[in-house]
């Protein structure tokens, strides 16, 4: 085979595979930079959303809102809740009153008997920094 030949097949080769490395090298931007997804294995968060359920969220979030569902790293593990408390918000816990301070929030599951949330945590507030994304939810 001569050394045209063999240039235009490594050509050929490699025109054909740039659309799908392309593709894939974007797919996996889209996963790592913009959306989330992930499996739910406690009942922390039921009725809302069942233990064993499949998530999906959006990791390019401006301010939370109260009542927003959202996916947080604590104490190296990632878990599922519901935001209560956003900055500035006074919380009545255990008979004291806590007011969550500014780029932290105070989150809850809803499934109060089977989850470990803040009112259980030693630090109840979950700062900004270890949000992952905020959980799509049909509204």
């Amino acid at each position: 085979m001569t050394r045209t030949k063999q240039h235009n097949r490594l050509r050929r080769l490699i025109i054909n595979l740039a659309a799908p490395v392309g593709c894939g090298l974007f797919f996996l931007f889209l996963l790592k930079s913009v959306f989330f997804f992930g499996y739910v294995p406690s009942p922390s968060m039921e009725p809302a959303i069942r233990e064993g359920s499949f998530i999906f969220g959006i990791r390019v979030f401006s301010e939370l809102r109260r009542g927003d569902i959202v996916v947080f790293k604590h104490e190296n593990r990632l878990l599922v809740k519901r935001v209560a408390g956003v900055p500035g918000d006074i919380i009545a816990d255990d008979s004291e009153k806590l007011a969550v301070p500014e780029g932290c929030y105070y989150m809850l599951g809803d499934n109060e008997g089977r989850s470990s949330d803040s009112r259980v945590w030693e630090d109840p507030f979950v700062s900004v920094d270890n949000i992952i994304a905020v959980i799509w939810t049909a509204r």
